[in-house]
């Protein structure tokens, strides 16, 4: 790779972080070329993009974007074979990892950068699956914001039938 290749990939990198809040560095060394193609096509399907670059380039681009220190806890990741992994869903590549995995032992997740939030090791996979999806967190909220007019409305409907059937019962009554 020439050097104005390298300037050039490091710059494509610089906007990939920038305009991601989430990625995930994993190992996907040791995999067949089969095994990562097919992992690829996974991920392609959920909207997951994969690219595997040399850990100096990564390490240049997050830190002429993330001149506040931001992303130097995932430095220390920075070891071995690194597959770059951008998503605009938070717990995407985590899910896509973890449905991969039933068959294959690999990839390994090295790190994952969500919204401000970094998490080291492959022992966080299972809590990243579990994060809520932006579009989750969106329908529990208007579920939740429904739950009380649907009890009033169901408390109307159920009052209205409690009143006609005590009228009921009292017209009865005097009628007796």
């Amino acid at each position: 790779m020439t050097r104005d290749q390298k300037i050039a990939l490091v710059e494509s990198l610089k906007d990939q972080f920038q305009n991601n809040n989430f990625f995930y560095l994993a190992d996907a060394s040791a995999m067949s070329v089969e095994d990562v193609n097919k992992l690829r096509g996974v991920l392609f399907e959920k909207g997951i993009s994969m690219q595997v670059v040399k850990n100096t380039l990564v390490k240049k681009a997050l830190e002429s974007v993330g001149e506040d220190g931001r992303y130097e806890e995932l430095y220390d990741t920075l070891k071995g074979p690194t597959a770059l992994l951008f998503t605009d869903t938070a717990n995407a590549p985590a899910r896509a990892i973890e449905d991969f995995r039933e068959n294959n032992p690999k990839p390994i997740l090295k790190a994952a950068y969500i919204d401000t939030s970094v998490y080291i090791g492959d022992d966080k996979l299972a809590e990243l699956a579990k994060l809520k999806s932006k579009e989750e967190l969106l329908a529990e909220i208007i579920g939740l914001l429904q739950s009380p007019a649907k009890n009033l409305v169901s408390a109307l409907n159920s009052g209205g039938q409690t009143i006609a059937g005590l009228v009921k019962a009292l017209e009865e009554r005097a009628g007796a």
